[in-house]
C-alpha cells in the first residue's frame, strides 16, 4: 500500500469538504461508532492500510478529532504534554507543557496521561490529576488553566471531560474528595458543583443523556448511577445495585434507552469478598492496641491488597468509619448491566429498569450499542452480543486476542474492531452470531479507544499514533 499516494488522496478529499466529521471527545458523538458512512479496512496491520504513522511520548488519552487537528496527552521525561498533530500528515503542529509539582501515583500499567481530551474545534480542554484542567486555543496559545491534584488515589486519574453547549463537565471520583463539577468553557470559571462524597473510586466518563427536550448528565459510580440535571448538577434520578467499582461509561441506544454496567472483583458467585465487622477485626488483629487497624496488621488476603481503598484518607490507618463504609460497599455490590428507560425521578431502581445482565461483563471497556446490538469485550478475549431490548445473550465466545482489555470497543461499516492491553487486534463482523474477520499482532500495548472518523481510523499504541485506510 503506497503511504504516500493515500496521503496524497486523503489532503485531496479533506480539502474538498468531504471530510467534515469529528470525534471530539471520549468515544465519539455517538458512542464509539464511526462518523461518516465509509467503507472502512479490515485487515489494518503494521504494515496495513497505514496512512501515516507519528511517534508520540507515551499516553493512554484517546485521539480526538477535529477540522484538520488531532489532539493527545502523553508524558515524557516526567514532563505533562498537550499535543496536537496535523490530521493529514500526521506531522506535530504544536506541544504544550502542563506545569506540575508532582506527579500523581498511578496503577503498575496506568500513566498519568490518561483522561482524553475534548474540543469544540475552538477550545481544546486537557485534564491532568496531577496539575488540573488546562485550555488552549488550536493554535496552542493557553487560554486559561483549573488548578487541582494531585489527588489521593493510587490509580491515577482517567475519567474525561465532557463538553455541551459552553459547559465543561467533570467527575472524578477517588477514595475521598469525590465531585461532579461544570466549568465554563471560555473562562474556566466554575458554574456549580455537586459533591458525590458517599461514592468511592471509579472511572466512568460523564455522558449526555437528553430527555423529554431537557439535558441530564449521567454519571456511573459506587453502588449505584445517577442522573443530573444540566443546569443546576442537582440529581435528578437513580439506579441503585450497582458494581463496588464503574468503569464503562453508560451509552444511549436506539428508542432513547441508557444502557449502565459495571464490574469488580468479589461480588460474582462463587469470588464474594467478604468484609468482617470492625470491632470483630480489632479483637483479632489489632496488635498495638490503638483503635484502629494498619496495613501491618491486616493478614494476607483480598482485603489487604485493597486495603487503600478503605484508607480514604490516606492516614496509613483505617478507622470504625473508615472500615464500616467499605464494608457496606462490599456488602451491597452487584455486578451487572441494566437498561433504563427515560423519565424516571428519584428512586427508579425498581421502575424504570427494562432488564439487567449478570454475567459476560467487562472490568473496563464500555459497552458498544451497534447494529442493534450490544457488544462486550471481557479480559481473556471474551465477546458477547446482547439483544439490547432483553438483555439476552446471542453470542459468548473467544478471540485470537486473549489478554487484558482496556480500549473499548470502536464499530463502523459492518465491523467490530476490538484491541488487547498487548496490541493484538481482532476485527468481527457486528451480527449477532459473529465471526472474526481479521486478527493481528501491533507488538506494542493499547490502551486508547480508537476513533474512526471518515473513513479513517486512528489507533495510538504504546508508541505511535498510527492513521488506516483503504484505497
Amino acid at each position: 500500500m503506497d503511504v504516500v499516494i493515500l496521503s496524497l488522496a486523503l489532503i485531496a478529499m479533506q480539502s474538498s469538504g468531504d471530510a467534515a466529521g469529528s470525534w471530539s471527545q471520549f468515544r465519539g458523538p455517538g458512542g464509539a461508532i464511526a462518523v461518516g458512512n465509509h467503507v472502512l479496512p479490515t485487515e489494518i496491520g503494521p504494515k496495513q492500510y497505514v496512512v501515516w504513522k507519528t511517534p508520540l511520548p507515551v499516553g493512554h488519552s484517546s485521539p480526538v478529532v477535529h477540522g484538520d487537528r488531532i489532539y493527545l496527552t502523553g508524558v515524557e521525561d516526567g514532563k505533562l504534554f498537550t499535543i496536537a498533530l496535523d490530521r493529514n500528515t500526521g506531522r506535530e503542529a504544536w506541544r504544550k507543557e502542563a506545569p506540575h509539582k508532582g506527579l500523581e501515583k498511578v496503577h503498575k500499567i496506568g500513566n498519568p496521561a490518561q483522561s482524553t481530551a475534548v474540543t469544540d474545534g475552538t477550545q481544546v480542554i486537557v485534564f491532568f490529576g496531577s496539575a488540573g484542567m488546562f485550555c488552549y486555543d488550536r493554535d496552542g496559545k493557553q487560554l486559561w488553566h483549573v488548578p487541582m491534584g494531585p489527588f489521593k488515589t493510587e490509580f491515577g486519574a482517567a475519567s474525561s471531560p465532557l463538553l455541551v453547549d459552553g459547559r465543561i463537565v467533570l467527575t472524578q471520583d477517588y477514595d475521598n474528595d469525590c465531585f461532579i463539577a461544570a466549568f465554563d468553557v471560555k473562562t474556566g470559571k466554575q458554574i456549580w458543583r455537586t459533591e458525590r462524597t458517599e461514592f468511592g473510586v471509579g472511572y466512568a466518563s460523564p455522558i449526555l443523556w437528553t430527555v423529554d427536550g431537557k439535558k441530564q448528565i449521567v454519571q456511573a459510580g459506587t453502588l449505584r448511577v445517577v442522573g443530573y440535571d444540566f443546569d443546576t448538577g442537582k440529581e435528578i434520578w437513580t439506579v441503585a445495585g450497582m458494581a463496588r467499582i464503574c468503569n464503562m461509561t453508560p451509552t444511549v441506544g436506539s428508542g432513547n434507552i441508557l444502557y449502565v454496567g459495571g464490574w469488580g472483583a468479589g461480588a460474582d458467585p462463587g469470588d464474594i469478598i467478604a468484609v468482617p465487622p470492625f470491632d470483630e477485626m480489632l479483637k483479632k488483629h489489632d496488635a498495638n492496641k490503638n483503635g484502629l487497624l494498619e496495613a501491618d496488621e491486616i493478614p494476607k488476603g483480598p482485603i489487604k491488597d485493597r486495603l487503600p481503598q478503605f484508607d480514604r484518607n490516606r492516614d496509613g490507618k483505617v478507622d470504625h468509619a473508615e472500615w464500616e463504609s467499605m464494608r457496606h460497599i462490599f456488602g451491597a455490590a452487584k455486578n451487572r448491566m441494566v437498561a433504563i428507560r427515560p423519565g424516571g425521578k428519584g428512586d427508579v431502581t425498581k421502575t424504570h429498569v427494562l432488564w439487567e445482565q449478570t454475567k459476560q461483563l467487562p472490568y473496563v471497556p464500555s459497552p458498544l450499542v451497534y447494529n442493534d446490538l450490544i457488544f462486550l469485550a471481557k479480559n481473556g478475549g471474551l465477546v458477547s452480543t446482547i439483544d439490547p431490548k432483553t438483555g439476552k445473550s446471542f453470542k459468548y465466545d473467544r478471540i485470537q486476542g486473549r489478554g487484558n482489555y482496556y480500549a473499548s470497543p470502536v464499530a463502523g461499516d459492518g465491523k467490530v474492531y476490538l484491541f488487547s492491553e498487548d496490541g493484538k487486534l481482532t476485527v468481527i463482523s457486528a451480527r449477532a452470531e459473529w465471526e472474526i474477520l481479521h486478527a493481528v499482532d501491533f507488538g506494542d500495548q493499547v490502551f486508547a479507544t480508537p476513533a474512526i472518523v471518515d473513513g479513517r481510523l486512528y489507533v495510538r499504541t504504546g508508541g505511535h499514533l498510527y492513521c488506516f485506510g483503504g484505497k
